[in-house]
Parts: C-alpha cells; structure tokens; sequence
C-alpha cells in the first residue's frame, strides 16, 4: 500500500488510534497511561484529535493546555524516549511526506518541552517544599 501524507482528520484519527494503540501496550508507557486515563480513553482520544487536527491541519478545534495534566506524572527520561520512539513508528508506518514529516518534528519539540516543564516543576516544589 503506497503512503500518502496526513491530509484530513481521518488522517489524524489514524495516527492518533495507532500510536495509543502501542501506548496502551508498551511495557514501559502503558501503566502511567493506563493508570492515568483509566476508563476515559475515548475521552482522551477525542482530545488528541482536535489537538493534532489543530497543530497539523491548521483548523482550530483545540482549545486548551495540554501541559498541566502531564505535570505531576510519575516520568522520567527514558519514558521521553519511548513516547518519541513509538510516536516516529507510528507516523513512519502510516505516512510519508510533509505534514508527516511536521508531525514528528513536533512530537520530539513537545516530549522536549513536557520533560523540561516536569523537571523545573519537580525542581521547584522540592526547593519549595510543596
């Protein structure tokens, strides 16, 4: 099957269901996901679209902070690394061009950011002593 690019929201539905598909499975992410989002998946799922159909698609269907719920999860580097490596397949085996090459481009931005943002949060309730 040729690959096209990510082109519409079915695209995005496309991505969004694979990559959390492998999430929920993965031995090192599923647990903080799983434990985390318990029986909201669809929820969550829903969320995810409108947040990539935004980011990739340019049509404004996200309207929200996507850090403060990451804020206090149990991560560290390593789950960084895994996020980005299965998000990369993901996108890989499903798309090739422009928009799928945008897409892991700012994956790899937000998983940077999240664990810098979680970093000075821990870093600052311990100086803090929340």
């Amino acid at each position: 099957m040729q690959q096209s690019d990510i082109l519409n929201l079915d695209d995005v539905k496309s991505l969004v269901n694979a990559f959390y598909g492998k999430v929920r499975t993965d031995e090192t992410l599923a647990s903080i996901f799983n434990e985390r989002i318990g029986d909201r998946w669809p929820e969550h799922l829903e969320k995810m679209y409108r947040f990539w159909q935004t980011l990739l698609l340019d049509e404004h269907t996200y309207f929200g902070a996507p850090f403060p719920p990451h804020a206090n999860l149990p991560v560290a580097h390593r789950h960084f690394e895994k996020w980005l490596e299965l998000f990369h397949q993901t996108v890989d085996e499903l798309f090739t061009g422009k928009k799928a090459e945008e897409a892991k481009w700012r994956g790899g931005k937000m998983a940077q950011m999240f664990e810098w943002k979680i970093e000075g949060f821990r870093k600052w309730e311990t100086e803090n002593k929340v």
